[in-house]
């Protein structure tokens, strides 16, 4: 089947496509490269430089009438929400209402959503379950406010107009081709300093905890949801949680590095704690995770060891 992905030059959108085109399917990429890397564009994708806030969105899903849109494309920094809520409302609400607009009627017969497991319920209490998908949403950054608006108004475009959509509720992901000198994404931060001997600072005290899945197993999940007949959130999370001190200790090690344990002031808009329970994506979509956490970030070290980003 046609698939378009937006965000597909990114971190977790370029190795959905990979996968895509692996299971034979023809793939369109749509991706402004604002943060996304040219080089991470499959060969054999169809490319199309072009932000999705873009009235001309509906011109390109109108000529090449995809099955399914996968939508990846984001603004991803929690604490860029806080500073300016606008910009980020304006490419993560109006833009996916941009593509929602222009998939009626066009043939689209699912839209799956990367959605934010990790901001989208807020702050959970300590010792509690992790949450789970009927679990009351209360982020606390305007990120999280609209990947929340996001999944409301896939509800009500498949009530209304019948497009059927899955919203992947992703943990912290990581892995190879995440961006370490951006504000996204602790654990490639945290290998690009280590790795150069740059200047790391833990946020806080450390004792925040995240919830770390491969980025592999993110492309699994996707390439479930384009099988299975489901709609919906699913978490795809690993229920474990760990701190960020634990991160930085593992990550010496792998490394063999060392480097001082220095602590800043905690960003606003961050939860405190944040863990995932997987079971729905277990039961309805076959979906766990493979990779274990030191396991995956074996794999990311090698990875910027081996390529290391300009």
């Amino acid at each position: 089947m046609k698939i378009l992905i937006t965000g597909g030059a990114g971190f977790i959108g370029s190795q959905v496509a990979d996968r895509y085109i692996a299971d034979e399917h023809q793939v369109v990429v749509v991706d402004n490269l604002s943060t996304g890397k040219r080089a991470h564009i499959n060969p054999r994708a169809v490319f199309y430089q072009m932000d999705i806030r873009d009235p001309q969105m509906k011109t390109i899903i109108a000529r090449e009438r995809p099955s399914v849109i996968n939508h990846h494309a984001a603004q991803l920094d929690v604490r860029k929400s806080v500073e300016d809520p606008l910009l980020d409302a304006g490419t993560n609400i109006l833009g996916m209402l941009n593509l929602l607009e222009g998939a009626v009627g066009q043939g689209v017969q699912k839209f799956i959503f990367a959605s934010s497991g990790g901001a989208i319920y807020g702050e959970q209490p300590p010792a509690s379950p992790p949450a789970r998908e009927d679990t009351p949403m209360h982020p606390l950054s305007p990120y999280g406010v609209a990947k929340a608006a996001g999944e409301l108004y896939l509800h009500t475009y498949e009530a209304v107009h019948g497009l059927p959509s899955v919203a992947l509720r992703y943990s912290n992901v990581f892995g190879p081709r995440q961006d370490p000198y951006g504000e996204a994404g602790v654990v490639a931060i945290f290998v690009g300093k280590i790795l150069t001997e740059g200047q790391l600072l833990i946020n806080g005290d450390g004792l925040q905890t995240r919830d770390y899945v491969f980025v592999d197993d993110v492309v699994e999940a996707n390439a479930l949801a384009l099988r299975a007949n489901v709609s919906g959130p699913f978490n795809i999370g690993t229920g474990v949680e760990k701190t960020v001190n634990e991160l930085f200790s593992l990550l010496l090690k792998i490394t063999g590095k060392s480097a001082p344990e220095i602590h800043g002031p905690a960003k606003s808009g961050e939860q405190r704690r944040s863990v995932l329970d997987n079971s729905k994506a277990k039961d309805r979509l076959g979906w766990e995770p493979r990779v274990s956490f030191e396991e995956g970030l074996r794999r990311t070290v090698q990875y910027f060891a081996q390529k290391p980003q300009p």
